[in-house]
């Protein structure tokens, strides 16, 4: 890898975490999940991959698709915002009644396609997914000339990392969440965090 190649993936890494690494519906559903030691891999996986995948189209140069049809984007614009408020309910519900977590037992288990439906449907039904990393990291990429796809593997390295810390790292807090406010605050957190995504979606889409 040459100095240039270098720069780039450095450069992807960093600008493709500064897009993930932030309190978001996706995040919050990884974190919940580590917290539990519930089909941690295979959310994991689903984000990651899916990262990776949107990656590759935005260095590809597919974000150019979307800008001639606006009204897919307004589509999954009221698909992802009914998703999320769907589960701001949810989470809402589990900070009324929370429990607690038992390193040994986390309760009552929630089956393993289910949660990776859950995982596919964060990640997909969120248009931000497609404008940040799609047009935005794609469009940053492009500036690189040839060595855009060394800025792709950084950004694509970055995000592994990170999902792969978030979910398998947080076990470590474990401890703390053997309270039952601890999940309250949590769940509680993901409710608003989701319900203000999809009413951010719903004022985009207004404003169009």
């Amino acid at each position: 890898m040459d100095h240039a190649a270098l720069v780039a993936t450095l450069a992807g890494a960093g600008f493709g975490l500064s897009l993930i690494v932030a309190i978001g519906a996706q995040n919050a559903f990884v974190l919940r999940q580590g917290l539990r030691g519930e089909h941690v891999l295979a959310v994991v996986l689903v984000c990651a991959v899916s990262d990776v995948v949107l990656i590759a189209l935005g260095v590809a140069g597919i974000g150019s698709l979307l800008e001639l049809a606006p009204w897919l984007v307004d589509a999954m614009r009221i698909g992802g915002a009914a998703f999320l408020l769907t589960y701001a309910v949810i989470a809402g519900r589990r900070a009324i009644r929370p429990g607690a977590i038992d390193p040994e037992t986390s309760g009552a288990a929630t089956p393993l396609w289910p949660t990776v439906t859950t995982a596919v449907a964060l990640t997909w039904l969120n248009p931000h997914v497609y404008l940040d990393t799609i047009l935005l990291l794609g469009s940053i990429a492009g500036t690189h000339g040839d060595e855009r796809w060394w800025f792709g593997a950084g950004a694509a390295v970055g995000s592994v990392v990170w999902f792969s810390a978030l979910g398998f790292g947080a076990r470590l807090l474990r401890p703390l969440f053997s309270r039952p406010a601890s999940w309250r605050i949590l769940d509680a957190l993901i409710a608003v965090v989701m319900a203000a995504i999809a009413a951010s979606l719903l004022h985009g889409l207004m404003d169009g």
